[in-house]
């Protein structure tokens, strides 16, 4: 299939679905993508079991495989975190640094070995072929909350601007630290070294800050050199990107590359405000950004959901299906409350300690990168664990994004109401 003609079909589904969500459905647009897609899967499947082989079960088989590892990994993924970058608040972002920071480091490597010890006791008890290593593997893969899926959906359901921008940046930050940490635990799955973990992360991340800032510095300094705003966009489009292929090269995180290149970005835009304000007075770099966003956001959750033409349900599905939803709930709150204990007195939202814990791990959605990571370990883990690597990643993202995404609303509103008679108790 040629990519012109997946492009094609990528896009027809968005409008689709796009349209009937608006006149029928009203869910969010980003929910309704990923479950009217899934929904289009399922009844492809149907046709494909049903019909021949021939050309009709090669097509529906050519959409479920059509590179979405590299789409993400190799391509989409700095542009879109870039976009995401470049809306933090930096108000926001100082005022709530402590947290953040636990959270995206902290409460993601205690996810991810909470998670991996749970697993393998359901592992041991259900005769799972799954050791410790592996499974504490499969929690780097499912612990790490996903920035496009919290910039997507969380900004669009009323939550507050303190509570998205801790959320937000967590997710924006956290990747990093996961994607660290898997690279650390394969290592050990698969014998290939002996690396320290504290080493292999400094590297990572002072290596991705030092190259995202100096490439940044640089293309911005060539920035003020025009008074074209399309050429803004230009620039900040070749920045990303070659801020991502140097830092991938050089065995840094792109992912916190271009993170900070998004962030570095906003911060000198806002700063040289009156000049952009003549410059560019129609906006034209802030509108290509949020719309470049929305559609690689649509076309990554429609791709998530013509995915699961190319799985195949694991004979432990019955097994899988509740002990991943129970494991992922449970260990990200262990993950939250530890880091939340160290943060203080003093949680974002004046939250108590139990509200934040409830509201943190309501919020975590999971996404694309914990699919392309899943999928990244085919060549190493043999086709039965793969499976249940696949299984697991995408019950997790279901789950978050269907049932999470769908309720966090509700939830946050819950807790607000609270929050609010605890403090009316507490004044009395």
């Amino acid at each position: 299939m040629s990519i012109l003609l997946f492009l094609i079909i990528i896009l027809a589904v968005i409008v689709f679905i796009g349209i009937l969500n608006e006149r029928v459905f009203k869910l969010q647009s980003d929910i309704a993508l990923i479950l009217f897609t899934v929904v289009i899967s399922l009844c492809l499947l149907v046709v494909k079991a049903l019909v021949p082989e021939g050309s009709v079960t090669e097509f529906i088989t050519g959409l479920g495989n059509f590179g979405f590892e590299e789409y993400l990994m190799d391509g989409a993924l700095c542009f879109m975190l870039f976009a995401g970058a470049g809306k933090v608040n930096m108000g926001k972002f100082r005022q709530n640094l402590r947290p953040i920071c636990l959270l995206a480091l902290l409460s993601t490597m205690i996810s991810s070995f909470a998670y991996g010890g749970l697993f393998y006791l359901v592992a041991v008890l259900f005769k799972l072929p799954l050791d410790i290593w592996t499974c504490i593997l499969l929690g780097c893969v499912v612990s790490p909350t996903d920035p496009i899926a919290a910039t997507g959906i969380l900004n669009k359901i009323g939550l507050s601007k303190n509570v998205c921008s801790v959320i937000e940046n967590e997710s924006l930050f956290n990747d990093g630290t996961g994607v660290t940490l898997f690279l650390f635990v394969r290592s050990i799955v698969v014998n290939s070294g002996k690396s320290n973990f504290f080493v292999l992360i400094g590297r990572e991340v002072l290596g991705a800050v030092a190259v995202a800032f100096i490439v940044s510095f640089l293309m911005f300094e060539l920035m003020k050199l025009t008074r074209d705003p399309v050429r803004y966009i230009l620039i900040s489009l070749l920045t990303v990107s070659l801020v991502y292929v140097i830092c991938e090269h050089l065995g840094f995180s792109g992912v916190i590359a271009s993170v900070v290149c998004g962030m570095f970005f906003s911060y000198k835009m806002d700063k040289m405000e009156r000049r952009v304000m003549i410059v560019d007075p129609k906006d034209y770099y802030r509108d290509f950004w949020d719309i470049l966003e929305s559609i690689f956001n649509a076309i990554l959750f429609v791709m998530i959901g013509l995915l699961v033409l190319d799985v195949q349900l694991s004979g432990f599905i019955l097994v899988l299906l509740p002990a991943s939803i129970l494991i992922l709930i449970l260990s990200r709150a262990i993950g939250v409350f530890t880091s939340s204990v160290m943060t203080g007195r003093h949680l974002p939202g004046n939250y108590s300690l139990s509200e934040f814990v409830i509201l943190m791990t309501w919020a975590a959605l999971k996404g694309g990168l914990s699919l392309a990571l899943a999928m990244g370990t085919k060549e190493y883990l043999s086709p039965e664990i793969y499976n249940i690597f696949i299984n697991v990643t995408y019950i997790s993202i279901f789950f978050t994004v269907l049932i999470q995404g769908l309720t966090v609303g509700k939830v946050y509103m819950g807790l607000e109401k609270h929050k609010l008679n605890r403090q009316k108790k507490t004044k009395i």
